[in-house]
Order: C-alpha cells, then sequence, then structure tokens
C-alpha cells in the first residue's frame, strides 16, 4: 500500500530527494543519457547534478509515456 507523506514527513523530503538523487547519477541509464547529451548539448555539462537528473527523469517519464 501507498504511503502518503504528511506535514512531519515534509522535513524529511530534501533528504529523501539528495538519496534518490544520488542514487539515479549512479545508475547506468542516468550515466549513458549523461554522455549522450554531452556530446550533443554543451548546454547539459553547466547544469547542475540536480537539473540534470530532473532533465533525465522528465526525457525518461515523456518516452515512457508513449
Amino acid at each position: 500500500m501507498a504511503r502518503f507523506l504528511n506535514a512531519t514527513d515534509r522535513s524529511e523530503q530534501p533528504h529523501i530527494w539528495e538519496r534518490l538523487k544520488d542514487a539515479i547519477a549512479s545508475s547506468s541509464g542516468f550515466q549513458r543519457w549523461q554522455l549522450e547529451h554531452y556530446s550533443f548539448d554543451n548546454q547539459i555539462q553547466s547544469l547542475s547534478l540536480d537539473h540534470q537528473v530532473r532533465s533525465y527523469l522528465r526525457e525518461t517519464l515523456e518516452t515512457l509515456a508513449y
């Protein structure tokens, strides 16, 4: 069963995002995505890891939606 965050859990959200972001950034899928984007888009290099992971997740979810 899904667990929804209540108001007291919100203080943990930044910590959860940091751990999730680190796990995603170390995944082979993200690293492959990063290499593909580095070779085609020099702007991606200037983005923070946070923005890169968010872009990766957005593109992945858009792809899965089709």
